[in-house]
């Protein structure tokens, strides 16, 4: 059995018009759609509400939409299983939810990751094929479009329970995939903590786990005799023109005797995407293949992370200490960033680490911004 899994699937301003008209061979080029098209079991993550009613929640971040017009070019994707369990499906509200599902269910397009509530946007999807069963469990990081057990929106991995539906899943089938949307945009590596619980998840039972949500090719590691895969980069979402955003891959999951993964190269055109070039192609697996090599050494992935926090910490201080707009851009080129160092002396810092590294103090942190936020 041959699955392809892709990243991220958003219609956009750019491509909205071959979107309507299901004009695939624009969207993908006549070589990666006879590639898409020849594949008994296709998945994508669906990043986005399908909805012609724009009420954006309240969110930090874009909130994306996509018009209802565009399933056409969805369903002429033909994608046998959609994943909705990422950090926009709620952007449009429970309206944007309930209008998206409304349309993949018209259009006889299964789909997993969001729900009504956490037990039904928990719920896994099989596949059966000549006595084989291979199970899907899609989850996502906390960010603003998660379920709760009364409200609808998308799957929370949960190391509470998401490694116990893991399990329970592989008791079922004879292979395990985790589509976790999760890590940080731009950063085409593991933190710690992302290769702490993508590891946990192979011991739970998952056999590949890819995961989503960086808009950038990553790394991959074989471990405990399955494959991990940080960060695959977009499907067809072209929106930026970037070092990261330009070229992503396909997952090419080939399953007879035993699981062989490979990587099919895409890149990016004006309106869609294309498969890579032989050069493309070349450079795209070189880096990845390196960047999976460097990872495997003892202390990397802690030294690249501490690095990448380093250059990352001033943007998040400067929120926490409420500089917004205007003061940011006087104290970097005014000052230097004296205000900033001044505001963030030890006392503080020990402070907002605390506030977040203590488990009692971040859950009582959290629940008062949420009810400061609706008095507002």
């Amino acid at each position: 059995m041959k699955i392809l899994i892709a990243g991220d699937l958003v219609p956009t301003e750019k491509n909205k018009e071959l979107f309507i008209d299901g004009d695939l061979i624009s969207l993908m080029g006549n070589d990666l759609f006879s590639i898409w098209e020849n594949t008994e079991f296709k998945i994508c993550n669906l990043e986005t509400p399908i909805s012609d009613e724009a009420e954006p929640i309240e969110k930090k971040g874009p909130n994306l939409k996509a018009s209802m017009n565009t399933i056409n070019g969805i369903k002429k994707l033909a994608p046998n299983l959609i994943v909705l369990a990422n950090n926009h499906i709620l952007d449009q509200g429970v309206k944007g939810l309930d209008s998206t599902i409304k349309a993949l269910r018209d259009n006889n397009i299964e789909f997993i990751g969001a729900g009504k509530n956490i037990y039904d946007a928990s719920k896994p999807y099989i596949i059966e094929n000549k006595g084989l069963k291979i199970g899907i469990y899609s989850c996502a990081e906390h960010e603003f479009s998660i379920a709760t057990k009364e409200t609808p929106g998308a799957n929370l991995f949960d190391p509470l329970e998401s490694l116990d539906h893991i399990q329970k899943l592989k008791k079922e089938c004879d292979y395990v995939f985790v589509l976790y949307h999760g890590g940080k945009e731009h950063y085409r590596y593991p933190s710690p903590y992302l290769q702490k619980v993508s590891r946990k998840i192979v011991e739970k039972g998952a056999d590949l786990v890819v995961c989503q949500h960086s808009h950038c090719i990553g790394a991959y590691e074989n471990y405990n005799n399955s494959t991990i895969i940080y960060g695959q980069g977009n499907f067809i979402f072209n929106k930026h023109d970037n070092e990261y955003w330009n070229n992503s891959i396909l997952i090419d999951v080939n399953i007879q005797d035993s699981m062989k993964v490979d990587f099919i190269p895409i890149v990016t055109t004006g309106k869609g995407i294309r498969l890579a070039n032989v050069e493309e192609k070349r450079d795209i697996l070189m880096n990845f293949f390196k960047r999976s090599e460097e990872i495997l050494e003892e202390g990397f992935i802690e030294k690249k992370y501490n690095e990448f926090a380093r250059k990352s910490i001033d943007n998040y201080l400067r929120k926490l200490f409420g500089f917004g707009k205007w003061k940011s851009r006087i104290d970097r080129k005014l000052f230097g960033g004296f205000l900033l160092r001044k505001k963030s002396n030890k006392e503080n810092l020990l402070a907002i680490q605390n506030y977040i590294e203590c488990e009692a103090h971040r859950e009582l942190l959290l629940k008062g911004i949420k009810a400061r936020r609706n008095d507002l």
